[in-house]
């Protein structure tokens, strides 16, 4: 495992396992094939209706908890400053844990205005020592720049859809200069066109790998941390797989040339969801 260093001093794993769009009776199996096979990093959101079913795999785990890197997430209709206080409240209980690692904000929903208190009440659930980092989930640039002049804390990380089709490099330029790191959700397109990309396939043959894999290689040589979801056990594994190979400086400036700034989500600006 590869492990990054987040703006606090905290130590991330590089590579988690998602669990969006997985059932609350699938997580558990799921997330206990990731942690035997070797994840420790395991992100979740009260939205996807399964920290309870992540929560029941960590209890059942061997792994200790202080090795386990565990997110979740602040949902739209939770924002304000009480609001986020009871939500995180909720969040713990259903996960069955005393803290969790990371507590972002998931959607700035600009509309309604919500997410600098929001995100003072993740301040202070921070400096109570209830979370070991905070962040945010697809914060544009207008959004990141408010956070860091009416907040004290930098967000260590924002988690945004990130692809080879969809590459943000203007954001991630933005983010790298105050030492924020990105984590991309969708790291895979959704398990849509870019899997299928010639020139990821020709990549993919000459490492012997899946196109899964040179995907998640190439978010790993571009300083991204990635969350690659799946309840199937073969990919659960594959997608691990990512730490014994490397691609070439050029293979990397192949990938990036693919962008197309194409989004299989919402633009974070439209996202009004509550």
């Amino acid at each position: 495992m590869n492990f990054v260093t987040l703006n606090n001093g905290l130590k991330m794993p590089q590579l988690g396992f998602g669990v969006w769009q997985v059932p609350d009776a699938e997580a558990t199996t799921a997330v206990a094939k990731a942690l035997e096979v070797g994840y420790t990093s395991i992100d979740t959101a009260m939205i996807y209706k399964n920290e309870v079913g992540v929560g029941k795999a960590i209890k059942e785990s061997s792994v200790p908890r202080e090795e386990l890197f565990i997110t979740t997430k602040v949902w739209n209709a939770d924002q304000g400053y009480e609001n986020t206080l009871r939500a995180f409240d909720e969040s713990l209980e259903r996960l069955g844990l005393d803290y969790v690692d990371l507590y972002l904000i998931h959607w700035p929903t600009p509309k309604y205005d919500n997410y600098v208190d929001t995100y003072k009440a993740l301040e202070k659930l921070y400096h109570d020592g209830r979370v070991k980092a905070i962040g945010v989930c697809n914060f544009e640039i207008e959004h990141l720049e408010r956070l860091i002049n009416e907040c004290e804390v930098v967000p260590v990380l924002n988690q945004i859809e990130c692809h080879p089709y969809l590459a943000q490099t203007e954001l991630k330029e933005f983010c790298a200069k105050h030492n924020i790191f990105v984590e991309a959700w969708s790291p895979l397109d959704q398990g849509g066109e870019a899997l299928k990309d010639e020139v990821i396939k020709k990549i993919a043959a000459a490492h012997d790998k899946t196109p899964a894999q040179v995907i998640l290689r190439w978010h790993l040589q571009n300083n991204t941390i990635a969350i690659p979801k799946s309840v199937t056990p073969s990919r659960i594994e594959e997608n691990f797989n990512v730490f014994d190979f490397e691609l070439t400086t050029d293979e990397v400036a192949e990938i990036d040339q693919l962008n197309r700034n194409r989004r299989n989500g919402s633009h974070p600006n439209d996202m009004h969801m509550r």
